[in-house]
């Protein structure tokens, strides 16, 4: 089983990739395969509504990076996505890419049915990193996945520095945990 994770934030090496890379590396630990997508390092555009991945299902007009995150998307059984707070929601770069994922959804919902979690970072704790997630999460469920929290809350919720806040590790690794053991128990 391999669960992808995505770093949906414009800074190369920030706190949003440290948390991703720790995330995988706890899923690895369990015996998942992984796979990193850094937004940092990608050329994404806006949706802009053609409508041709509704007449030509999969379909997009737009070549980009998304040509080769959609298949990766596809074929992931769980999906974790990490957003800094930009003004109370998720990154534009992960907007964008969550819009681009459309032609999934409309090729017989490819996401029905993986596990999906949410990441979110902030400057305090009490920053909108819920609001962040609760963004994550909405595009998760508008592809019918099945999304899941960290137990008792909505997911990984990181205060900057991430190497510095213990407890929001703890919150990623039971998002972690959590994504995995369900993952085990879907695929018995």
């Amino acid at each position: 089983m391999n669960i992808i994770g995505i770093s949906g934030s414009s800074v190369k090496g920030g706190n949003n990739e440290k948390a991703i890379e720790h995330a995988l590396d706890r899923a690895k630990e369990k015996g998942f395969e992984t796979e990193k997508i850094k937004l940092s390092e990608k050329d994404i555009k806006g949706c802009i509504a053609c409508d041709q991945c509704k007449g030509m299902k999969g379909s997009c007009s737009i070549k980009d990076d998304m040509e080769e995150i959609r298949p990766k998307l596809a074929q992931a059984d769980g999906i974790i996505a990490s957003s800094p707070v930009y003004f109370a929601s998720m990154s534009s770069q992960l907007k964008a890419m969550f819009d681009r994922t459309l032609p999934l959804r409309r090729e017989d919902f490819k996401l029905k049915d993986k596990v999906g979690a949410a990441i979110g970072i902030g400057r305090s704790r009490n920053g909108g990193q819920e609001l962040a997630i609760q963004a994550i999460q909405n595009c998760m469920h508008l592809h019918g996945m099945i999304v899941i929290g960290d137990n008792n809350h909505f997911g990984g919720t990181i205060v900057t520095p991430f190497e510095e806040d213990e407890l929001g590790k703890n919150t990623v690794d039971d998002t972690v945990d959590k994504v995995c053991d369900l993952l085990e128990k879907i695929h018995k």
